[in-house]
């Protein structure tokens, strides 16, 4: 243990380590006794533990999944080798691998997953654009939100692939209609999620701003789109959830036109030719891009964020 620790910079006293807590208690008393230095020192101890576990690769979070993966394939295999079902009814997991390589090789498996991928992508985008500046006003002014808020809860519940046959009719089998879609089924979920994020803001934060002489905009910007950033995720990953799903619904019903091949195409092209390998092939692959959105861009972020809080403590993630 150093001879000299060196003081450590105030903090919030919310989010403030248990552990730093007791080094500043044990720090600023008068009394410099044998139960104050062994405190001292189970802090600094803890906060080196820590700091070791954050730089220290998990490995369960790589295993585990792994490991559950691998239990679901043998359930799986062992249903179809039971007889069950017809093989060509209920494929099994190598025929549907050796399915996913015969696309690989004719090149539409990476077309599928790229074109859905990136009119997922750039839907969801333009949905985040136009839903925060919206849900920021509704959050702001109450009249809006008592005119508004019931309609934007009413599209949120609404399934997304309601509005297929009316974008078929309005913009025809174009991409126009893809966007539509997934436009209308990821906006109302970020706007209610930001919406949530903002109701739950202290009261004391708006206080601050106001004695600190913060603008309208300023106050939204720099402090409620701050503070209300755990609803807000919550509301993005809702969104894109939704976003997905519509891409899919669209997909799948609009064919043909100028709209390219995508995952829905996919299946819907295994249905027609009654190939369940097809079939399979692309409701896996939809799964896994849902999988790796969620472990590659928002479980880092939804991490980070609680760390930064400190309420990633005691958290099972």
């Amino acid at each position: 243990m150093p001879s000299n620790p060196t003081p450590l910079a105030d903090t919030d006293p919310v989010v403030e380590p248990v552990e730093a807590r007791h080094i500043h208690a044990a720090l600023t008393r008068t009394s410099t006794g044998n139960e104050d230095l062994r405190e001292l020192e189970s802090g600094l101890d803890s906060l080196q533990s820590d700091a070791a576990r954050k730089n220290r690769i998990d490995w369960s979070r790589i295993l585990l999944p792994i490991a559950a993966l691998v239990v679901l394939v043998l359930i799986w295999q062992f249903y179809v080798s039971l007889g069950v079902k017809r093989r060509d009814l209920v494929p099994g997991p190598l025929d549907v691998a050796t399915q996913v390589g015969v696309l690989w090789n004719e090149g539409k498996l990476q077309e599928a997953v790229w074109t859905s991928l990136q009119r997922g992508l750039v839907g969801f985008l333009i949905s985040v654009a136009i839903a925060t500046p919206v849900g920021l006003l509704l959050a702001q002014v109450a009249p809006l939100r008592r005119a508004f808020g019931p309609l934007i809860s009413g599209l949120q519940v609404l399934p997304s692939v309601a509005w297929v046959p009316a974008a078929i009719i309005w913009f025809g089998l174009t991409d126009a209609t893809v966007y539509f879609v997934v436009f209308m089924g990821a906006i109302p979920s970020i706007i209610n999620g930001l919406i949530s994020g903002v109701d739950q803001i202290p009261p004391q934060y708006r206080r601050v701003g106001t004695v600190l002489g913060a603008s309208r905009l300023e106050m939204a910007l720099q402090i409620i789109l701050p503070a209300a950033l755990p609803g807000y995720l919550g509301g993005l990953k809702q969104g894109w959830a939704f976003s997905w799903r519509s891409l899919m619904a669209a997909e799948i019903i609009a064919v043909g036109g100028t709209i390219g091949f995508g995952l829905g195409s996919l299946l819907d092209q295994g249905r027609i030719l009654s190939d369940m390998t097809v079939v399979m092939s692309a409701i896996l692959l939809i799964l896994a891009v849902g999988i790796l959105i969620e472990l590659l861009v928002f479980g880092p972020i939804e991490k980070r964020l609680l760390r930064s809080r400190g309420l990633l403590a005691g958290s099972t993630r």
